[in-house]
């Protein structure tokens, strides 16, 4: 911590974060083009499936987004509200109180910052503090003025493919066809915010793997990943950790790895991703990753990798 901590502006690595050095801001635009972009996660939350507490303080949350952002993250994605399968909502209010703090001083370091949030008050409040991304998980079931916020104020979106909520969207993983289905449904989303305004190079689109989606599914999604990306706007990829990849990790007698444990079969999906050319891929593990997708760069080629184009740059 101490190199970091001098980067920074912090003080010394002992004692506790107060203050951190203003330094410009980078924006998407300063964002490399000619790799996949890889996002650090940071869930100021008690009950996040993989590390549920060890940052809801704001000094510890700034401190590991900070950890983040010198490790390589070309972004960091701030969320203060769990969204894994059977979790209890949390108010905007108690959201905001957990993640404002730290995306104002991410920023102020000089990160390139999105909140994760299915709140437009919350989103709204984040653009206060600087140009931001919005990641919304929640689907079809946004709230309904959220495309208008959006729209006005021109910010990056992540329109995920959701159904139901954390309490249902387990059993709402039904499907003829998980592929078409999911991109007819991010259709009818992507139509729904096109039709408030907002513009197509605002929007980033996520296939939703763990959201309403069973272990296979989630693979015969990534395999779809060339019919997503032919809809022609940014692909995320957000794989990180998750349960699928720990049925895949499962030993003979049946026992799952740990969510940390996950982080190279994680880095693996992320070097096949970037293989594809998706914009960007959502991690716990930014190193592993950022090796994985600069990998995939390297061995492609730079004629074979087109230049990305970041959503609202």
């Amino acid at each position: 911590m101490d190199s970091m901590a001098a980067q920074a502006g912090t003080g010394p690595a002992t004692g506790p974060l107060t203050v951190i050095r203003k330094v410009r801001r980078r924006r998407l635009a300063d964002l490399p083009t000619d790799r996949t972009l890889v996002m650090g996660i940071l869930n100021v939350t008690h009950n996040s499936f993989s590390d549920g507490g060890d940052y809801l303080d704001t000094e510890t949350a700034i401190e590991q987004g900070l950890r983040l952002h010198y490790s390589g993250a070309d972004l960091i994605d701030v969320g203060g509200e769990s969204t894994r399968p059977g979790a209890e909502p949390i108010d905007p209010l108690t959201e905001q109180n957990r993640v404002l703090p730290v995306i104002e001083a991410l920023l102020k370091a000089g990160a390139v910052v999105s909140v994760d949030t299915m709140h437009t008050a919350t989103a709204e409040a984040a653009l206060k503090l600087g140009d931001v991304i919005i990641n919304d998980v929640s689907g079809l079931n946004h709230e309904p003025d959220m495309p208008e916020l959006i729209a006005r104020t021109g910010a990056p979106y992540i329109l995920m493919h959701n159904r139901g909520n954390a309490q249902t969207m387990d059993s709402l993983a039904v499907y003829d066809d998980v592929v078409e289905e999911v991109i007819q449904e991010l259709t009818r989303l992507k139509d729904t915010f096109l039709a408030a305004g907002v513009k197509p190079e605002q929007l980033i689109l996520d296939p939703g793997l763990g959201f309403a989606k069973s272990g296979e599914q989630n693979w015969e999604l990534l395999r779809g990943l060339p019919r997503l990306m032919a809809l022609g706007l940014p692909v995320l990829v957000a794989a990180s950790r998750k349960r699928f990849l720990g049925t895949l990790l499962a030993t003979d007698s049946g026992a799952e790895p740990v969510a940390t444990a996950r982080d190279h079969a994680t880095a693996a999906v992320s070097a096949l991703s970037a293989s594809h050319g998706v914009w960007g891929v959502r991690v716990h593990d930014v190193e592993s990753s950022l090796h994985a997708v600069k990998t995939a760069q390297a061995w492609a080629g730079p004629a074979a990798v087109p230049s990305r184009r970041h959503p609202g740059a």
